[in-house]
């Protein structure tokens, strides 16, 4: 798959908790989404009384223009995962189609939250790797389908600053997946993993029981070592 620019694409809390292996421990902190775009995550953590806030740049449009770029987006990538079908672990969804449901489905759960959920500040239009957030705001930080996925669009340097940036406000940082666009192993994850444990943090890379992509059954983990006096 080839895309240009990050693309608004939602996925559901279900996911989210397979992605990053969320247990009831984790879905009881506060916890900051990043690039959580048009997912249905924070609605439906919010309604079930957990505490979240996404963070994208997407979030400075109103519902309709979101809506639309969803719109001009969507029949290119579902064209493209239909050529690309052998990329894919076809387990949760029978094929691209009902993926494209799913995900339409997601996104419209997103859009019934959004106004609300924006007045109320759980979404942010804020872009790595620069936020404007307070220093240990958050317990957990999880990074979906940004970092790593788009490695051709976004530097090593980038990689880093941000994730320097989501250590700042939260212990702990999570990212899925770990591969490219294409399936192939970002050629990031080396070079951040052995930054950050360089830095003297605990860096693991953790297989999940989630696979859409072939072989993106793993996600990473960052957290700050806990000192012991």
């Amino acid at each position: 798959m080839k895309l240009d620019n990050v693309v608004p694409w939602g996925r559901t809390l279900e996911e989210y908790k397979l992605m990053f292996a969320l247990s009831d421990a984790d879905l009881n902190k506060s916890i900051l989404g990043c690039g959580d775009g048009p997912a249905s995550f924070n609605a439906e953590m919010t309604e079930l009384g957990y505490s979240v806030v996404s963070i994208d740049p997407i979030y400075e449009f109103a519902a309709q223009q979101i809506k639309q770029r969803v719109q001009e987006t969507y029949e290119s990538v579902i064209t493209q995962v239909k050529q690309n079908s052998n990329n894919y672990i076809w387990k949760n969804f029978r094929n691209a189609d009902e993926l494209g449901y799913a995900r339409l489905a997601a996104m419209e759960k997103f859009l019934s939250d959004y106004e609300t959920g924006r007045k109320e500040g759980r979404y942010l239009p804020l872009s790595l790797p620069h936020l404007e957030l307070a220093n240990n705001q958050f317990e957990l930080c999880v990074c979906s389908h940004l970092l790593f996925l788009y490695s051709e669009q976004l530097s090593l340097d980038f990689h880093l600053a941000s994730i320097d940036s989501l250590l700042k406000i939260s212990p702990e940082v999570r990212i899925f997946p770990l591969l490219k666009l294409n399936c192939e192993i970002s050629p990031y994850l080396k070079p951040v993993i052995q930054r950050f444990s360089n830095q003297g943090f605990d860096v693991q890379v953790q297989p999940v029981a989630y696979e859409f992509q072939k072989g993106g059954n793993q996600m990473l983990i960052i957290r700050k070592k806990i000192k012991v006096r």
